[in-house]
């Protein structure tokens, strides 16, 4: 029988092995998106959902969430979120490019 020891070892194991596989896929997905000063981050708003995860990776204080009316016929939620970017501030640093879970935030030039 397996002892919680062996199953916490097991667990680590597998999480650390998740943790390359996910960093690799990172930084290869990192490479081809153009960044820099040169460019600029923008928001499909159609794809946003308003999650606020490029907000808390973006340190440049570039991002703002803002009400947007729901349209849906099936839930009943006055307004959601969107994220905007205010094109001073961004660096074209890619953070929030990475960390937007639906691909709504693009680099594009300035």
């Amino acid at each position: 029988m397996t002892t919680p020891q062996e199953l916490a070892e097991r667990r680590a194991e597998e999480a650390a092995r998740i943790r390359r596989s996910l960093d690799a896929s990172h930084e290869a997905r990192e490479k081809g998106i153009k960044g820099g000063e040169d460019t600029v981050a923008f928001v499909h708003e159609n794809l946003c959902i308003g999650c606020d995860q490029c907000m808390i990776v973006c340190d440049d204080d570039a991002i703002e969430l803002y009400d947007k009316p729901l349209a849906s016929p099936i839930m009943d939620i006055e307004v959601n979120k969107k994220a905007k970017i205010l094109r001073d501030p961004c660096t074209g640093c890619r953070l929030c490019v990475l960390a937007c879970p639906t691909d709504a935030i693009v680099m594009l030039d300035r």
